[in-house]
C-alpha cells in the first residue's frame, strides 16, 4: 500500500516537471494558430490503481491540473479538465471491463490489461480530456472547427508520448 502512494507521488512530481519543464516548450503550429499541444501529465490518472476512491481520483486530478495551470498561467484551465477527465473515469473503465473483471490492486496499464485495451482506454480519456480543455480555453462554441483541429492534432502527438510513456517506464503496480 505505501509503496503503490509513493509510487504515484513520484509519477506525480515527473509528470508535472516533465509536462512544464519539456512539453509546456515543445508546441507547433502554422501561422499564428498553434494547432498542436502535446498533453502528457493526464497520464497520471488514467494509470491510478483501480480501487482507489473516486472522490481520491477528482481531488488528484484537480490537484495536477492546478499544479500544471500554476506554470501555464492559465487559471482552472487544466485543472477543470483533469477533474472532468476524473470524473468520467469511472464509467470508461466500467465500459471496458474485461469478463473476469478488474484485479482491484493493479493500475489500468499495459503491462497488466494488454496493449490494445490501454491503447482504447487512454484514447478514450485523453480525447475527452483536450476536448473539454480546448472548449473550456476557447469558452465559445464559435470557434468549434479549431476546437476539433486543436483536439485532433494534440490527441494524435499526445498519444504518440504517452504510448512511449507505457514502453518506457511500464508503469504499474
Amino acid at each position: 500500500m505505501n509503496n503503490t502512494i509513493l509510487s504515484n507521488a513520484w509519477r506525480l512530481i515527473f509528470l508535472v516537471l516533465l509536462q512544464v519543464l519539456i512539453f509546456q516548450r515543445l508546441s507547433f503550429g502554422w501561422e499564428n494558430f498553434n494547432y498542436i499541444n502535446v498533453i502528457i501529465f493526464p497520464i497520471f490518472i488514467l494509470l491510478l490503481p483501480f480501487r482507489t476512491p473516486n472522490f481520491l481520483v477528482v481531488f488528484l486530478g484537480f490537484l495536477i491540473g492546478i499544479s500544471v495551470d500554476l506554470f501555464y498561467d492559465s487559471p482552472g484551465v487544466h485543472a477543470s479538465a483533469s477533474v472532468f477527465m476524473a470524473w468520467i473515469r469511472p464509467a470508461v473503465l466500467g465500459l471496458m471491463e474485461p469478463r473476469g473483471g478488474y484485479d482491484k490492486n493493479q493500475s489500468p496499464a499495459k503491462k497488466h490489461l494488454g496493449i490494445n485495451w490501454f491503447f482504447t482506454y487512454s484514447s478514450v480519456m485523453i480525447l475527452a480530456y483536450l476536448f473539454f480543455y480546448f472548449s473550456v480555453q476557447a469558452f465559445t462554441f464559435v470557434y468549434i472547427v479549431d476546437i476539433f483541429l486543436r483536439t485532433v492534432f494534440s490527441f494524435l502527438m499526445s498519444m504518440i508520448f504517452i504510448l512511449a510513456y507505457q514502453y518506457l517506464f511500464d508503469p504499474g503496480e
